[in-house]
């Protein structure tokens, strides 16, 4: 618990409790900031003209003047605030024309009176607050703020509490953070106040959970230090229902059953070709799973050359795991004699529950998992593969590449493109999950597993929500500082459904808050179904970077142009040339090419200068990684070009130099080849784009600084 005048800020919280108000008033707003250790400015409430004309000569002109009404939570929209008063007089009017425009703005509005408020110094105007998220729970906001805050959006987001340190990173991420030092003769804010500030209201939220909103617009920062010029607080004393979440132990022995089962039975098994229950054993058979299979069928003697059982109970031994594929009304039943058998987990691939508004269905099979402590994946879900097992638990196609890339899809028809772009790609997987409703089993449980899986590297993930954003961050940082966790959210276009009761919630799209929170974790975020494919495709090709300097090395001038765009726009840091790797650079170059940053060594070059080139940036440690851009000429050709710079990066590799090296490689239809070859021998190379090789190098620096192997 920090440091707060406790006592004071419980005894407002439950006057607000008392009087059932989820809004509360200026003065008891102001004076809960103060026993936060919040500085704002001195103020009191008045009743009439008379008082707030004498209160404002107490305290000092110039004033702000503004109406305290539960019923009004924006003052400036409602004419109810009026800044730099300098007199008595200006007073006195103030106060009977904010009454009228308040009385005009809600006629039924409640008045408390007028709080008459010490004007801050002036300073830099920002934006301090926080805000319960659906999805993350308690998050922290800080941005540019005063009138325009909304207009402007310019504001980040962290799940609570933060620390100095996360605080500092907050003031930098926002793409005004200039505006926070010298500028124009004003000296810098103090940084070490504002970010003080953030913290404080991320620990008050945390620690005092009615506290559903809090906005602090305009907070005037100066070099002196912060002052918050107006505080907003919403309440709600409603607690949140606490989600069911196992232990990490139960989790993975959950988990470890379900991936890898030694026995699993098909409930609802069918001899008819074309049936799910059909094609879910024929892919077990086929797929080679080499546990016992046994089909689960209340009349058929035999699936696929298999004896079938009338019901589980008739398994002799233990039953890990069973793949539901009879219709949805008959799970709950069956469910209770997976449980009585000591089923781990339940694959229910039927669909008929929520998703088709059959809530209570869904409830009930998740009531009945609970008692009989058994995980549900799904429902209405493909199933799921895990390749190390030869588990091809699905009716869907057969997929047995195996690798190092575990694939999840929270929807059918994603995870078939991602089982028909890792086929067509020959990426490696270990696992293709479908999560489908989510009843159960969900991306931070698959994460847990994911992240000591010897046979995992890298996770990708297609996601429409999150029950449990907090359970995921929590995993999900943890998981990122050991091998890269990629998401792709669905939906990130959609308005937020909160409504905007304050500044800082109107700020809070869904989906900015995501961004902000899974950067906090350590996540790459894909923005494109083609994205997270190919994030999850090259990550493990691509060597953690050991630096920041990215040097490009191309044959064509445009082409160079345009890969140095695409750094800027993915992050990357354009290396400043060494002088003396100048000079050697242009050693191999005609004199009119073009050393710098890129190196344009032009079209009209044989093989060789390409070699000496690359090697040049391979050799030179102050290179932290390669980007090659090719043009296809008659005297290089493209598969030329792909032989020499696979047997250059293979070199260095032997020698223990293994850079991140991508490549674009533009040109006639050889270059699709080239870049096939490439792409085998651990260099992701795309032909036709000079963006997608550098958007897979920028994930990669995303998650190497995320993971801090780069300080």
């Amino acid at each position: 618990m920090r440091e707060y005048n406790h006592d004071a800020i419980r005894a407002t919280l439950e006057r607000a409790r008392a009087g059932d108000r989820a809004l509360l008033g200026l003065e008891e707003a102001d004076e809960l900031a103060r026993a936060a250790g919040i500085a704002v400015p001195r103020s009191a409430l008045a009743a009439s003209a008379t008082e707030a004309s004498g209160l404002a000569a107490g305290m000092g002109f110039p004033v702000a003047l503004k109406v305290s009404s539960p019923d009004i939570a924006h003052k400036t929209e409602a004419g109810a605030v009026i800044v730099n008063l300098a007199s008595a007089a200006e007073v006195e009017q103030a106060f009977r024309k904010l009454l009228a425009n308040a009385k005009s703005y809600k006629a039924d509005a409640r008045i408390d009176g007028v709080l008459v408020q010490r004007m801050a110094p002036a300073g830099k105007e920002l934006i301090v607050g926080a805000l319960t998220d659906p999805s993350f729970g308690k998050v922290v906001a800080f941005g540019l703020g005063g009138v325009l805050v909304e207009a402007l959006a310019d504001v980040t987001f962290r799940l609570t509490p933060v620390d100095a340190g996360e605080a500092a990173r907050m003031l930098r991420s926002v793409r005004g953070s200039a505006l926070l030092d010298s500028m124009r003769g004003g000296g810098p804010v103090n940084r070490e106040a504002l970010a003080s500030l953030i913290t404080t209201v991320s620990h008050l939220v945390e620690d005092f959970p009615e506290i559903a909103e809090v906005d602090l617009n305009p907070v005037f920062a100066t070099p002196e230090g912060v002052q918050a010029a107006d505080v907003r607080i919403l309440l709600d004393f409603s607690p949140p229902v606490a989600r069911y979440r196992p232990s990490q132990q139960e989790i993975l022995s959950a988990m470890n059953r379900i991936m890898r089962p030694r026995s699993l039975a098909v409930i609802g098994a069918s001899a008819e070709e074309g049936k799910i229950g059909n094609s879910v054993v024929k892919n077990l058979i086929g797929g080679g799973f080499r546990g016992a299979i046994y089909p689960i069928h209340p009349t058929l003697s035999e699936v696929l050359g298999r004896k079938a059982l009338r019901s589980v109970k008739e398994v002799k031994g233990e039953l890990d795991l069973a793949i539901f594929t009879v219709p949805a009304r008959l799970v709950p039943p069956l469910l209770v004699e997976c449980g009585e058998k000591g089923v781990a987990g339940a694959v229910l691939i039927p669909s008929g529950f929520a998703e088709t508004g059959n809530v209570a269905l869904q409830r009930e099979a998740v009531e009945v998992a609970r008692r009989y402590n058994l995980r549900l994946l799904g429902p209405n879900i493909y199933g799921f593969y895990y390749t190390p097992e030869n588990l091809c638990a699905t009716f869907c196609t057969p997929y047995d590449v195996k690798g190092k890339v575990a694939l999840s899809s929270q929807s059918g028809g994603v995870g078939m493109a991602i089982l028909g772009f890792s086929r067509s790609t020959k990426t490696g997987v270990s696992a293709i999950v479908g999560l489908g409703n989510k009843a159960d089993v969900d991306e931070d449980d698959l994460l847990t597993f994911f992240e000591d899986d010897p046979n995992t590297d890298v996770v990708a993930m297609h996601l429409e929500d999150l029950k449990d954003g907090r359970a995921f961050a929590e995993v999900a940082r943890r998981v990122s500082r050991k091998k890269p966790v990629v998401v792709l959210k669905a939906g990130r276009t959609g308005a937020g459904a909160r409504a905007a009761r304050s500044h800082t919630a109107a700020l809070a799209g869904n989906d900015r808050v995501y961004d902000d929170v899974l950067r906090q974790c350590g996540v790459v975020r894909a923005y494109s179904l083609n994205d997270l494919l190919e994030f999850a495709r090259c990550l493990p090709l691509l060597p953690a970077p050991k630096g920041e300097n990215v040097l490009i090395i191309t044959g064509a001038g445009g082409s160079g142009v345009l890969l140095a765009d695409a750094c800027v726009e993915n992050g990357l840091q354009l290396m400043a040339m060494p002088s003396d790797l100048d000079q050697a650079f242009r050693k191999l170059i005609p004199p009119f090419g073009a050393a710098g940053n890129p190196v344009d060594i032009t079209g009209g070059e044989p093989p060789a200068t390409y070699r000496n080139a690359i090697r040049l940036g391979l050799e030179d440690p102050r290179v932290h990684a390669l980007v090659l851009g090719y043009w296809h000429t008659i005297i290089t050709p493209p598969m030329v070009f792909a032989r020499l710079a696979g047997e250059v990066i293979e070199e260095y590799r032997k020698k223990g130099v293994n850079k991140p090296v991508v490549a674009s490689l533009v040109g006639d239809i050889e270059v699709e080849q080239a870049c096939a070859w490439l792409f085998d021998r651990g260099v992701p190379s795309y032909p036709y784009t000079t963006e997608k090789p550098v958007a897979v190098l920028g994930a990669k620096y995303r998650w190497a600084r995320a993971a801090a192997l780069i300080y």
